[in-house]
């Protein structure tokens, strides 16, 4: 089973957002060694939670900072931009590091109204309807795809005569699988975020593959991992993420809070996931022995390859933990 990275680069409480992009950079160092596979940067704009709105230059400085860990967007928010312009960027970055990065790409917008006028104010809003015609474009430039007829055939991106970075799709719906089997694009799901869809979406996306010419799906699983060495330390790491949870419920977006801090606001509160119902819980939170049981379980039930890990915990080094432990219950061979 491939293990992977997932860094919203958030933003710990009492720490400044500076900080939070050095603990990426850490973050991927300790990544890499563990012997994950991949390291993604998520894309949110202007949040004091997250502070990271552009994957692909923390995605340049991490892969020169690395050495065998794939790199790249998890995901870079494709109805903000040209599909031209991502195309040049993830050109450059696969040439300075050839068959190391990948594009993740996502079909949300990671930013509310105003903030996505601002990022294409030309534009208008960002519509979730042109989001196919857009990423039919991407993959065209990034694969020499046009046809002859078509105007931006005449394009020669730079620079040329190198590979292209490996293109995911972001998924959350079996609607946007569907999208993604008919381009024979692999698929990240995002289970942290609707977990109760999880299957339906796998079930989508092969029913609608399409295996011509060889193709063959590749499903890779989004979730939420908390790993201590005992049950109750793992529970004290996930308080901050249940306060966070909660906040983000009612619209406040602050900092991730620290582990006392959450308690101490939690005491009366209703617990933010008490009424999720979901095959499985989108934060699997335990020792490593009972982390790899879950995972394990959940991989064979969908036929998973790999797992994208998101641990928002609010010490670094508590963070970095966590996924060295998952690193020795899964056997990941140390680079």
């Amino acid at each position: 089973m491939k293990l992977s990275v997932l860094d919203q680069s958030v933003i710990p409480e009492g720490t400044a957002p500076a900080a939070a992009l050095r603990n990426s950079l850490d973050l991927a160092r300790a990544a890499d060694r563990a012997g994950y596979h991949r390291y993604w940067l998520a894309e949110h704009h202007a949040t004091p939670s997250f502070a990271s709105p552009a994957p692909e230059i923390m995605a340049a400085r991490i892969a020169a900072a690395t050495t065998g860990i794939r790199v790249g967007s998890g995901g870079v928010l494709l109805p903000h931009y040209s599909p031209l312009k991502v195309a040049e960027v993830f050109r450059v970055l696969e040439a300075l590091d050839p068959g190391r990065i990948d594009l993740g790409v996502g079909r949300g917008t990671g930013a509310g109204s105003i903030e996505s006028h601002a990022l294409a104010p030309g534009s208008g809003s960002a519509e979730e309807s042109d989001f196919p015609a857009k990423l039919a474009e991407l993959l065209a430039f990034l694969n020499d795809g046009f046809p002859d007829h078509h105007p931006y055939g005449r394009i020669r991106l730079m620079p040329n005569g190198g590979g292209a970075p490996q293109v995911w799709l972001l998924v959350a719906s079996p609607s946007s699988a569907a999208l993604a089997a008919k381009l024979q694009l692999p698929v990240s799901i995002a289970h942290f975020g609707r977990p109760q869809a999880t299957r339906a979406t796998v079930e989508a996306y092969r029913a609608h593959f399409d295996h011509s010419g060889g193709a063959v799906p590749r499903v890779q699983i989004g979730v939420g991992v908390y790993c201590a060495p005992t049950l109750p330390e793992a529970e004290a790491l996930f308080t901050s993420q249940r306060l966070f949870r909660l906040r983000m419920g009612r619209g406040i977006l602050l900092p991730l809070p620290d582990p006392r801090t959450a308690t101490a606001a939690l005491a009366g509160e209703v617990e933010p996931l008490a009424d999720e119902v979901a095959e499985w819980p989108r934060c699997v939170v335990g020792d490593p022995e009972q982390v790899h049981k879950t995972l394990s379980s959940m991989a064979g039930e969908l036929g998973a390859d790999e797992f994208m890990v998101l641990s928002t915990i609010h010490s670094h080094e508590h963070r970095i933990r966590s996924y060295e432990l998952l690193s020795d219950a899964f056997g990941l061979v140390r680079r």
